[in-house]
């Protein structure tokens, strides 16, 4: 299930899903101590971390993640860990807590057993997420081109964070699986410009989720996938 939240422009899109998202995590804390909230890389989030950064949210009480992340060290440009660090965790947010999906040289299978064990006494079900999306229909690095995206894409999966590697764009990377991110209490697909909204508006109108990996979330029957779009 969907509904939009359209909006003229980006920044009146990022001052009001700040104001949710930071509303849900603030009642988060009250209902049980604590928060959690995954965001998403890229250009898109950068006005949206700014102003949540400011708000006025118990930060030290919320963990933060990605809902996926590349291999790559920490201090690159295609780091969304460094993102975060450069745009959310300023301001009042500096006190929030931040979960590194990427730790340590090598992604092996022991890395992510202990990252895995780690999310489901921390994390999961996540009280929030940020998803976005790629012109391919992909959704964290749930990338249509991997051969793990059966598995990424499987209801069942036990795994929180799943390898993945894509074929049509750089780096391994890992990701949240699509049936932890389903858990999810609140989940938003936040989308900018007139070609996402197109390739939007293609995996709305069919059905193949292996073609594209978005229209998992938007199929499913039971959780409501808030999109907050703009021109």
């Amino acid at each position: 299930m969907y509904e939009y939240a359209n909006f003229e422009t980006s920044e009146s899109l990022d001052l009001a899903l700040a104001e949710r998202v930071s509303s849900i995590l603030q009642q988060a804390i009250l209902d049980k101590g604590k928060a959690t909230l995954a965001v998403s890389g890229g250009s898109t989030p950068k006005g949206f971390f700014k102003i949540l950064s400011s708000k006025n949210v118990d930060w030290k009480n919320v963990i933060i993640t990605l809902v996926d992340e590349r291999w790559v060290d920490v201090d690159s440009e295609d780091s969304n860990t460094r993102l975060v660090h450069d745009f959310l965790l300023q301001n009042k947010a500096s006190t929030a807590n931040f979960f590194h999906l990427k730790q340590g040289d090598s992604l092996s299978c022991e890395v992510l057993a202990k990252l895995n064990s780690e999310v489901k006494v921390n994390l999961d079900p996540l009280d929030v997420i940020i998803l976005g999306m790629g012109e391919d229909g992909h959704t964290a690095s749930l990338f249509p081109c991997s051969e793990q995206i059966s598995e990424a894409l499987n209801f069942d999966n036990e795994n929180a964070l799943i390898i993945i590697e894509p074929k049509t764009a750089p780096y391994k990377r890992i990701s949240f699986s699509f049936a932890t991110l389903i858990r999810s209490k609140n989940i938003f697909l936040h989308l900018c410009g007139e070609k996402k909204q197109q390739v939007l508006n293609k995996a709305i109108n069919e059905e193949d989720v292996l073609v594209m990996p978005v229209r998992k979330f938007l199929q499913d029957e039971k959780k409501l996938i808030q999109i907050y779009c703009c021109p």
